[in-house]
């Protein structure tokens, strides 16, 4: 199942995998733009998680920090 929100033109989508070890990385893909002039950027985040839960919660809040800055500082320009 594909876990995404969407915020204005952003769509973020958190990623997690398990490691050898059991426990879990992160990462969060935001993606803007439609058809040939899609965008996607992929962000990997260096904490490891005991959970998949977790480490998808930290993905999402991540993913839309990044929006938040970035549509934060388009509004101040």
């Amino acid at each position: 199942m594909d876990t995404f929100t969407t915020v204005g033109k952003y769509r973020v989508s958190p990623l997690t995998k398990q490691r050898h070890d059991g426990r879990y990385t992160a990462s969060v893909s935001i993606r803007s733009g439609r058809g040939s002039a899609t965008h996607d950027r992929v962000l990997r985040l260096t904490p490891v998680f005991d959970t998949a839960q977790a480490a998808l919660h930290h993905a999402t809040s991540e993913g839309l920090a990044w929006v938040d800055d970035r549509t934060t500082s388009l509004q101040k320009a």
